[in-house]
């Protein structure tokens, strides 16, 4: 698995960007979101139980990331079609700002090694990358657990002060100096 320090994998994915006909799908590359910090997270599969879950809460919190200047990319391998599809069908998540990019050819998910060995679906990783392309955070969940999106926040707050953060630090908080 990637991990960090490393530089994200150029990518080239279909995803649903809203729900407007003929204005559902574009391209998301590695290069769309120039001078952002990104935060991606894989979900197992669409149609599913707790996925729902976290797409939504990523949605409801979606204003704090980009006013930390951060764009939130929600990943899995069905294809652009599916969550199209599940978008529609599902309250929760009609009305996400943030692109569901398809993984059809599980090119991105095998590259960042996220993939889960028997299932073949991505397992909920959660991967941020700074404005140069170099992953500073992963975090990977099993199949059956959800992940914590303010933590996910607190996070990129703590990087992007470029600064020591001690233990549960949280924004305004003082920062460690080094004696």
């Amino acid at each position: 698995m990637l991990t960090v320090g490393d530089k994200l994998p150029a990518f080239n994915l279909q995803a649903v960007v809203g729900l407007e006909p003929g204005k559902q799908f574009t391209s998301v590359t590695h290069e769309s979101h120039p001078g952002k910090w990104r935060v991606l997270f894989f979900w197992p599969m669409d149609f599913t139980f707790v996925c729902p879950t976290e797409i939504a809460e990523f949605g409801r919190q979606e204003r704090e990331f980009s006013m930390r200047e951060a764009q939130v990319l929600g990943i899995s391998t069905d294809t652009h079609f599916v969550h199209l599809a599940w978008r529609n069908q599902h309250p929760d998540l009609k009305d996400l700002s943030f692109p569901m990019l398809a993984d059809t050819k599980r090119e991105l998910s095998s590259l960042l090694g996220v993939l889960h060995r028997e299932e073949g679906v991505p397992l909920r990783a959660t991967f941020i990358v700074d404005p140069e392309g170099v992953i500073r955070w992963v975090s990977v969940n099993d199949l059956s657990v959800g992940r914590n999106v303010p933590e996910v926040l607190r996070v990129l707050d703590a990087l992007q002060t470029d600064e020591l953060c001690p233990c549960n630090w949280q924004k305004g908080e003082k920062t460690l100096e080094v004696a």
